[in-house]
Order: C-alpha cells, then structure tokens, then sequence
C-alpha cells in the first residue's frame, strides 16, 4: 500500500500535468492573439457590441438544444431576465466563433473550444441566487430556509462527496433489498468473481442460457436495478437461463491483475455455467469495458479453438479506438497523459472509480453537475432517489494492470489488428470470431458514442447487426418495457457507414430488449423444463444472490 502522503503528492503532481494538458490550446489561443493583437481587440470590440446589443434586448440567440437552463418563463417575459439571458448566450457563443476563426490544428481549436464553454457555463447567471429566477422565488417563499438547507447540503458533500454535489439520496437503496433482488445463487467464487445463476420463472426456459459480463468499473447490478426496471428480471421473465458475473472490487493488493488474469477468471467461469446447464454453448453479453473484455476473450477461445460461444452482444461498448480524439474524452486526452495516468496507477495500485466519475462529470457540467448545484444548494432540496444514480455512484477501483492494458489497446487500437494483442501465448484475432453478434449504441452516449460502437460491424468475422437506441450510455442498458419514450433503430438493408445505416433506417416505438430477446430466441436451440435446482453437486450454491463481492 502506498502511504497516504506518498499518494496525495502523486495525485497533486498527475492533476497538475492534465491541467497543462488542458491548457496547452489556450495558450495557442494567447499566441493567436499576441502575434495579431489588432484583429484580436478588433473581433472582441464586435463582440462586446453583440453582447451589448443582446442585454438590451436587441438580439435572439437561443440556448443550445437540451440546455434546461433558461426553461421558466421568466427568462423571456421579465426585461432584466431576458437581458441577462441573451447577454450570457451571446457571449457564450462569441467565444466559440472567436475559437472558430483562429488558425488553430483541428484538435486545438475543438478543445479551446470545449474548455472556453466550460469555463462559461460556470460562470452562467443560472449557477447563482440572483440569477436564478426559481432560486430566488423559493428564498421569498421560504424566509430563507432553502438556503440554511442547501448550506447543509455543500457541509455534506464536502465531508461525504469530495466536495462534489450529491446527485442522489443514498439512504435509499440498499443492494439486496430493494436493488439487485432477482431471485438466485452464487454456485461459483473465486478471487477475481462471483458466479451467479438465477432462478428460473417460467415452466420452460432456453436450453442455450445467456451469460452477462459487466464492466470492471462499478457494481453489476446494472444488470439487475429496480424490479420492473431489471434486465436479468425481463430475460429469465422471457424463458431465459442466465449466469452473471460479479467481480470482485480489486485494493492495491490485486494491481496485477490485468486483461490476460480477467480473460482467463471468465474463462473458467463460463465452463461452470457450460457445465451447470448442460449447454456447450452460451450466449455472451459484455457492456464497455465488459464488452471489450468479452470480445477479447471470444477471440482467444477461437485461437484455443474452444467453441462455447453460439452468439454475443455486445453493449456500448467501442472496440475500434481510432477516432477517440473526436469525442469529449478524448479531446482532454494526450498520449503524455495517457502515461502519466497508468504511472500513478501503478504506483498506487489502483485507478479509482470516483476518480473516473468526476471526469466524466466533468464532460457534461450542466447536466452532471451544475444541474445539482442549482438544486441542492440554491433550492435547498435533497438529491433524487433514483436507482440508476445510485448505481453509478458506487464505484469501484480498476486494477492497476488492467488499466494499463486498456490504455495499451486504446493507445495501438490494438483489437482492430490481429496479433497486436496476447493472452498468454495466444494471439488475438477478433476477425476470427465467426459467430452472430448484436451491436447496440446509445443516440446520446458520450462515453462511448454511438458511431464508434457501429465499426465493430466490420471488426467480427460472423454475421452482425446493429440496434440504435434512443438513449445515453447507461440509459441505453436500462431500457425496460416500462419506459413510455423508449425506441430504437434498425436497418436490415445494406450500409457501412453510421451515416447510411441513420438514412434508411426504420424507428420502433419501445424498448430494443424486446428485439433482442428475439433475437437470442432465434439463436437457441430448444426449449426444455426449467431446472428445479442451482448449481451441481461440485459447485452447489454458496450463498443467495446478490452474494458478497457485491457488497464489499
């Protein structure tokens, strides 16, 4: 274990670095100028007059589709509002046009331009209580309290948060009782996993059972949220046998284990559900960093030639990495960086998953965090109770050597070639992977967009498809039938492009599960009486699910 001081001085030296990273286009910007400082005063003299022109109500730039921000009425009907709504958006947009017009490198210009916003965005009248028309409406209405609890809010989160505004209400949820409460056993444990096999809830179930990897960040039961909100909930509703795997939160004391010990722990595994359920076969789900770990491990049963997988799906998950500079991430993101980053995991054992949390906040401010700042500590209310925000607040660390070997695969976009990456002395060849897979992206994920995950078409040797849904990142996994705005996308024509797939593509009003559950339908071979039992006689069930890893 690496001693607390040891490990803050790190932390300190690796933020600091990204913070030169980040500012390295701002200050291509302050060239820009300096070389040209009559252009620079005369374009920000033309853009004090717009601004000018805004305030006084003489202008109409709209907010940016989505942006909650100026959505009560009062921004257009009361004068002052209004001026100082236009003023903001107005200069708002004056500086991503003043970004737009300067002879930048592409990668530059996004990301000066993406900082520049960020930084105004924090700054927005809305953050504050005389800017805020609901804000100051609830102060009069309230005498004031909403502030005394919104101060008791930041007290909190500074203690409990990180300092970061809570954007859930934590006491309402305990994994096992009213999250992660589908019904079954854990048969196998070792210390990478747990395996669960779920209890049956139909007479006849699918002789070939669907097998679920999560992702190494957080807790699995993204799979298994809310009753009525569950995926593992709707597949064994739908007839489906299904094994889960839940890994093991890894310390500093498990930094070594990388892709190749993951692999191998989901190696094992899938032969005890193979053998629990008397299918050679199974259907292989992965989502993110699950999906690259399940992709990864199909290939290196083709190169063993061990044939246990008669379909996967692969969920948000991108595994061709060649555009990563085009999104947000990957526009705060060097190569220096990159090495920087697996430095300080390596030193300390471990990537944590709060860390990783509040980057990804930090990629959609208004939403992730602005939002709950206005709520929290300007209104005074406590954070929603939501099981999916729940959920992602109980995050888990990475393994120092898996970091290292995702940053390795993102580095080379190492699965787009055959032989780049080894597990064992087996290469890995994912064009070797012949079996039918099913590709999903999220419309508005910013984590793994949609256009990346589509290239994995052409990445599988097998015959694939592609749903689009209409959601975000996680979104895109809890679905369910329930949810009334719920539709997704589907082009059985021909097309290789995202572009051509969007263009004639048919929408479908409700959840893709449906259209996946008849999918793995197709794929199985038969239908048989449900088993009355868990597990073998070797590997009898060890305790209830949701079991232990899970907890800890």
């Amino acid at each position: 274990m690496v001693a607390s001081k040891d490990k803050k001085l790190l932390e300190m030296f690796v933020a600091d670095r990204k913070q030169l990273e980040a500012i390295q286009s701002i200050v291509s910007l302050q060239q820009k100028a300096l070389l040209n400082p009559v252009e620079f005063w005369a374009k920000n003299s033309m853009a004090g007059f717009n601004i000018m022109s805004a305030a006084l109500g003489r202008g109409a730039v709209e907010a940016e589709r989505g942006d909650r921000r100026f959505t009560d009425d009062v921004w257009e009907n009361n004068p002052a509002f209004k001026a100082l709504k236009q003023g903001f958006l107005t200069w708002r947009k004056q500086l991503s046009d003043w970004v737009d017009q300067q002879d930048l490198s592409e990668k530059d210009s996004k990301r000066a331009k993406l900082l520049l916003t960020t930084l105004a965005d924090a700054v927005a009248p809305t953050n504050t209580l005389l800017g805020n028309p609901k804000a100051l409406k609830r102060t009069l209405e309230t005498g004031g309290t909403n502030l005394v609890a919104g101060f008791k809010n930041i007290v909190s989160d500074l203690a409990e948060n990180d300092g970061m505004p809570s954007m859930v209400d934590k006491t309402a949820f305990k994994v096992g009782e009213n999250l992660a409460v589908t019904p079954g056993k854990v048969i196998y444990r070792e210390p990478h996993l747990e395996l669960i096999q779920y209890t049956p809830q139909t007479k006849l179930v699918q002789t070939t059972p669907v097998f679920l990897v999560p992702p190494q960040i957080n807790k699995f039961y993204i799979w298994d949220l809310s009753p009525e909100r569950s995926v593992v909930e709707y597949l064994v509703q739908q007839g489906f046998q299904v094994f889960l795997v839940s890994w093991f939160n890894p310390t500093a004391e498990q930094a070594d284990w990388g892709l190749q010990s993951y692999v191998e722990a989901l190696d094992r595994a899938s032969a005890i559900a193979s053998e629990v359920s008397g299918s050679k076969q199974l259907h292989m789900v992965g989502a993110c960093s699950g999906g690259i770990t399940t992709a990864t491990l199909l290939a290196y049963w083709k190169a063993k030639s061990t044939d246990r997988a008669r379909s996967v799906s692969l969920l948000v998950t991108v595994l061709d990495t060649q555009d990563t500079a085009e999104t947000a991430i990957g526009l705060m993101t060097s190569l220096e960086l990159l090495e920087l980053a697996r430095a300080a995991s390596q030193r300390i054992g471990v990537l944590e998953g709060k860390d990783l949390k509040k980057i990804f906040a930090w990629l959609r401010p208004n939403e992730l965090i602005w939002s709950y700042w206005v709520t929290n500590y300007l209104l005074g209310d406590k954070p929603p109770a939501f099981d999916l925000l729940y959920w992602n607040s109980d995050t888990t660390c990475l393994s120092a050597n898996l970091h290292s070997d995702f940053i390795d695969i993102l580095e080379a976009n190492a699965l787009t070639k055959s032989g780049a990456l080894y597990i064992g002395e087996y290469a890995i060849d994912l064009g070797a992977v012949d079996c039918d897979a099913l590709v999903v992206g999220g419309t508005t994920d910013h984590i793994t967009p949609w256009e990346g995950c589509y290239r994995t078409l052409d990445m599988l040797g097998g015959e694939t498809s592609f749903v689009l849904s209409n959601s975000g990142h996680v979104q895109a996994l809890v679905n369910p039938p329930t949810n009334p705005k719920a539709s997704y996308v589907l082009n059985t024509g021909n097309h290789n492009t995202p572009e051509a797939f969007l263009s004639k593509g048919e929408k479908h009003e409700g959840t893709w599960w449906e259209h996946w559950a008849d999918w793995l339908r197709e794929r199985s071979d038969r239908e048989t009486k449900a088993p009355k039992s868990h597990g073998t006689t070797e590997h009898a069930p060890i305790c209830d699910a949701p079991g232990q890893y899970v907890l800890m």
